[in-house]
C-alpha cells in the first residue's frame, strides 16, 4: 500500500513539477518508509585481521559507517558472498577497518574460505526466535521439541551470540531439564551433524564422563570388542583441560582425522576404529556448547546426558557402557550421586533406543602409570602385551567384559574371563595392530619405538610413609605445563600408586618435556603444586 501510494505521488509530481504545499515533505517521508531496509545493508570488501578469535563468528565493521546504516555492536548480520551466506555478530572499530571494509578473524576466514578484497554484502538480521525460548527456560518452563530444535539450529547457524547461548546453558544448569527436553536435545544434537550408517549389527560403544588422569581404557576395550567379532566405531575427543584425550593419545600411533565415509569403510573391514569425533562433524553443536560451558565449568546433567548419548546415537550404537568415576577431585564426588546419574543414563538411553549399562568406578586417583599421549600409549601397549599397569588392565577388561555381556555375546558373569582371554591369546593386540594399520600407522610398532621427551626431572620423596593421595587435577596440570598434549612426548610418569610405601629418596614421579624451558616451568610449578600427598610415619605411629 505504501509502495502504491508513493508511486502515485511520484507520478503526480511529474505532472506538476513544482510540488504544492507539504507535498514534497510527504513524498520524502513515504519514500523513506519504503526504502528503510536499504539503510541496513551495504557492500564492502573483506579485510583479514590476522588474529584468532577461538572460533567465534565475529565481524568487524567501521563504527561510523555501520551506525549510519543502523547496525550496532552485538547485532546479527548476514554476510553474503557470491557463493554463501554467513551469519556473524557485529563488533565495530574506527581503526581496524575503513568504511568500505569488513574485518574477519583468521579462523573465521579459514572456515568460510574468505579472501582479502572479496566483495560481500552486509545485511542486518532480525532477532532470532530462540531468544523467546531461552527466556521461557529461564522462567522455569519446559520447552517442547520444536523449541529445542530451533535453539540448536540457530546455534549452528551462528544466529545466537555467546551471551545468548550462555543464557540457555545457565537456564538448564539452574532449572534442570525434563526427560522430554533431554531427549529432544539428544535428537537435535544428532541432527546437527553427520551420522554413521554402518549397515552392520551389533554396534557397541563406551564412554567415560571424565576427570581421571591416564585412564586410557578406550584403546584397550576397542580392540578387545573388535577381536570378539563385534563392531565398535569409537569416536573420541581431544583434551580440553586434561593432559591428553583419547584422540591425542591414539594420534601417537596413527591418524585420527577421517570423514564419516572413511570411518564406515574402516570399521566394516576391521570391526573397530579409534578416531577424533571433531574431525567429521559428529554432533558439532555439542562442541559449540562445550566451548561455552568450559570457562565456568558448567556441566548441566541434562546437557551431559544429551551430549554423550546423542553422540552414541549418531554412530548407530545399540549397546553402550558408561563409566562414571567417583571420588575426590572428579565430577561426581559421591556414590549416591553417581548412582542417580547412572539411572538417568539408563532411562534416557532406553527412550533413544539404546541398551545402556553403567559402571561406577573409583576415580579418586589416576589410572595407569603415564599421563600424557606417548606415556599413555606405552601403558596401552604393555596391557595388550599381557602386562601392567594392573589398574588399567583390570578396569579395561572389566569394561570390555560388561559390553560382551550387555550385547549377549557371552553369558552374564562370563564377560571378564572372555575379555581377558582375548588379551592373553594375543587376539586383542593383533586386532589393535590391524586398526593402527588401517588408520595409516605402523602395524609393527613396539613400546621402544615410542619416544618420550628428552628432558626429564624425577621428584623424590622427602619423607618415609605411604602414598595417601595422587591428585588427578594437579598431576594433569603439571603434565600440561610440561607441554602435553601438544608435545606428544611430554607428561608425567608415576612410579608409586596410592597405598604404596615410599622411603626417603624413593622416586615418586618423573616429568618429561620436549623443550627444556617447559620442563623448567613444570619444576617451578611444583613450588605451589603438590600432586602426591604422603601419610608420614614418625616413631612407629601414623601422623
Amino acid at each position: 500500500m505504501v509502495k502504491k501510494k508513493t508511486r502515485e505521488i511520484k507520478e503526480k509530481k511529474e505532472e506538476h513539477p513544482v510540488p504544492g504545499p507539504g507535498e514534497q515533505e510527504f513524498v520524502e517521508k513515504e519514500t523513506k518508509k519504503v526504502d528503510v531496509w536499504k539503510l541496513k545493508r551495504y557492500m564492502c570488501r573483506v579485510k583479514p585481521i590476522g588474529i584468532y578469535a577461538g572460533g567465534k563468528n565475529i565481524i568487524i565493521l567501521n563504527r561510523g559507517h555501520a551506525m549510519e546504516h543502523d547496525i550496532y555492536p552485538g547485532y546479527r548480520t548476514e554476510m553474503k558472498t557470491a557463493k554463501q551466506t554467513i551469519i556473524g555478530i557485529v563488533d565495530v572499530s574506527d581503526e581496524l577497518v575503513k568504511p568500505d571494509e569488513v574485518g574477519v578473524y583468521t579462523d573465521f576466514a579459514k572456515e568460510y574460505h574468505l579472501k582479502a578484497g572479496e566483495e560481500v554484502e552486509i545485511v542486518h538480521m532480525d532477532r532470532p526466535a530462540s531468544i523467546g525460548y531461552i527466556k521461557k527456560k529461564l522462567d522455569k518452563e519446559t520447552l517442547v521439541n520444536d523449541e529445542i530444535k530451533t535453539i540448536v539450529q540457530e546455534i549452528m547457524e551462528n544466529k545466537l551470540s555467546e551471551v545468548e547461548t550462555s543464557a540457555f546453558i545457565t537456564a538448564t544448569y539452574i532449572n534442570g531439564m525434563a526427560d522430554s527436553e533431554v531427549i529432544a536435545l539428544a535428537h537435535a544434537t544428532v541432527a546437527s551433524g553427520e551420522s554413521l550408517n554402518l549397515g552392520r549389527k551389533p554396534i557397541l560403544d563406551k564412554h567415560c564422563i571424565g576427570g581421571v588422569a591416564g585412564n586410557r581404557t578406550t584403546m584397550i576395550v576397542t580392540p578387545i570388542i573388535a577381536a570378539a567379532g563385534l563392531y565398535i566405531p569409537k569416536t573420541s575427543s581431544r583434551s580440553i583441560t586434561s593432559a591428553a584425550g583419547t584422540a591425542d593419545t591414539m594420534e601417537v600411533l596413527a591418524n585420527v582425522t577421517f570423514t564419516m565415509d572413511e570411518l564406515r569403510k574402516m570399521v566394516i573391514k576391521t570391526h573397530g576404529a579409534i578416531v577424533w569425533g571433531g574431525g567429521m562433524k559428529l554432533a558439532p553443536v555439542d562442541d559449540k556448547l562445550i566451548r561455552i560451558r568450559h570457562p565456568l565449568s558448567l556441566d548441566p546433567q541434562g546437557m551431559l546426558l544429551a551430549s554423550i548419548l546423542g553422540k552414541k546415537k549418531s554412530v548407530g550404537a545399540e549397546y553402550v557402557l558408561i563409566d562414571i568415576p567417583i571420588g575426590r577431585g572428579v565430577k561426581i564426588p559421591y556414590y549416591e550421586k553417581g548412582q542417580d546419574l547412572g539411572n538417568h543414563f539408563i532411562r534416557i538411553g532406553k527412550q533413544l533406543g539404546m541398551k545402556v549399562e553403567v559402571l561406577i568406578t573409583d576415580g579418586a586417583e589416576p589410572v595407569g602409570n603415564g599421563i600424557g599421549p606417548a606415556l599413555e600409549c606405552i601403558d596401552v601397549l604393555h596391557v595388550l602385551n599381557g602386562k601392567g599397569p594392573e589398574d588399567l588392565r583390570h578396569k579395561s577388561i572389566l569394561m570390555a567384559g560388561k559390553l560382551l555381556e550387555l550385547c549377549g555375546k557371552v553369558n552374564k558373569g562370563a564377560g571378564y574371563s572372555a575379555a581377558e582371554n582375548l588379551i592373553t591369546s594375543g587376539k586383542a593386540l593383533k586386532k589393535f595392530m590391524e586398526i593402527i594399520e588401517e588408520q595409516g600407522g605402523n602395524p609393527k610398532v613396539k613400546v621402544d619405538d615410542i619416544p618420550v621427551g628428552k628432558y626429564a626431572h624425577t621428584v623424590k620423596s622427602k619423607v618415609s610413609g605411604s602414598i595417601f593421595h595422587i591428585d588427578n587435577h594437579t598431576i594433569s596440570k603439571i603434565a600440561r605445563i610440561a607441554g602435553s598434549p601438544k608435545s606428544k612426548g611430554a607428561g608425567v610418569l608415576l612410579h608409586k600408586t596410592r597405598g604404596s610405601r615410599a622411603e626417603i629418596g624413593d622416586s615418586l614421579f618423573t616429568i618429561y618435556a620436549e623443550r627444556e624451558d617447559l620442563l623448567d616451568y613444570a619444576i617451578k610449578a611444583l613450588e605451589k603444586l603438590e600432586p602426591v600427598e604422603m601419610r608420614k610415619m614418625l616413631l612407629g605411629t601414623m601422623e
